[in-house]
């Protein structure tokens, strides 16, 4: 039987609408090897050689901070002129040939997500850690829970529908964003692995610790890679997305920054990795697209979409629950669908970090 922490990796960002994923065409070393960016196995399981890439160095693009946190981020930084990686033509194929986005192969936008707004008042509750709860990884101190809320795919608090059940609350006046994974509150409040993002820090490529996972898989923040019905009204996504693809596209055993952990994938062994970042190609005909679907696809162009989490449905946006503006007449889950996998390259990034699972925190 599988330990609860594996069941954590495999299942983790898999939500209920995913549903049962195909069998991937490629698949992963068996000999416990691990492998270099461009595919080839290294004997000692020793991390990949650097991906230099060419062109502008991506470290130093950074843009306006924000949103939640205070200083740049990686999901800030304009990689509209950044390298392309030397072995991006290898990952989009290897991901091609896999099958693609997932989802028979169609991009498609999941409105599930929530953000909730603490206030100065809102009451900070204790809970009890479930069985998605690790030590070291995750966080334990009192959640604030706004009165009027719910969690991830739900109309409340409960974790009725079995799936991620993520509990995200931005609260403003601690400047903290607040990220559990697995939320369950009926008479009691049980949850899994809670992520505590100070928005007021500087925070370096490890994030909260190297081999660390956070309220997803790859260990980033979740909230900020969100883009939400005001952004798209508003004709601008100032920063990087989210999206996800099936665990058997998934690279198994390494990621790289700004991801901080990997799971048991079953991906092609040259396939994409936690982590990291594809830009939609320059040349793409974003006019051709229907008009909110261009704002996101704008965004895809200057700052691209990183690899989070394992799903089957690739684009996160935000819910409307609790935004001004509503998805309705806006954008619609299948407005960018006719973006291919191929229509994207993957910009230069560091050495891939074998994954150990050993988590050290920050």
């Amino acid at each position: 039987m599988l330990s609860e922490r594996m069941r954590h990796v495999l299942f983790i960002g898999m939500a209920l609408i995913s549903g049962c994923l195909s069998a991937a065409d490629g698949t992963d070393n068996t000999d416990g090897t691990d492998t270099t960016a461009d595919g080839t196995a290294t004997a000692d399981g020793s991390a990949a050689t650097d991906d230099p890439g060419t062109g502008v160095d991506v470290s130093a693009l950074t843009s306006t901070p924000g949103p939640y946190f205070a200083t740049s981020m990686f999901f800030n930084r304009d990689i509209s002129t950044a390298g392309k990686s030397s072995n991006s033509d290898t990952i989009i194929n290897a991901l091609n040939k896999a099958g693609g986005w997932g989802n028979g192969n169609v991009i498609q936008i999941d409105f599930a997500l929530d953000v909730l707004n603490a206030t100065s008042t809102t009451p900070k509750k204790t809970w009890t850690e479930n069985a998605d709860f690790y030590n070291p990884d995750c966080d334990h101190v009192a959640m604030p829970v706004p009165a009027v809320g719910n969690i991830e795919d739900e109309t409340g608090y409960a974790c009725t529908g079995d799936g991620d059940c993520h509990l995200i609350v931005w609260d403003p006046t601690g400047k903290k964003l607040y990220e559990m994974f697995r939320a369950n509150i009926t008479t009691t409040f049980e949850g899994g692995c809670q992520a505590v993002w100070d928005a007021t820090k500087t925070w370096t490529s490890s994030l909260r610790g190297e081999q660390c996972t956070s309220a997803e898989a790859g260990g980033m923040p979740i909230a900020p890679l969100l883009f939400t019905a005001d952004e798209v009204a508003a004709g601008h996504i100032d920063h990087a997305i989210r999206f996800i693809l099936p665990n058997n596209r998934i690279r198994k055993g390494v990621y790289v920054h700004p991801a901080t952990h990997a799971t048991a994938t079953s991906g092609p062994s040259n396939g994409p990795m936690y982590g990291v970042n594809f830009r939609l190609r320059p040349d793409y005909p974003v006019s051709s697209l229907p008009k909110g679907a261009q704002v996101v696809a704008r965004a895809m162009q200057k700052y691209g979409m990183y690899l989070a989490d394992g799903g089957n449905i690739a684009l996160t946006a935000q819910s409307d629950k609790h935004t001004t503006h509503k998805w309705a007449g806006l954008l619609g889950s299948h407005d960018l669908a006719a973006l291919k996998v191929t229509d994207f390259q993957v910009i230069s990034h560091g050495a891939a970090i074998p994954w150990t699972d050993n988590c050290s925190r920050n």
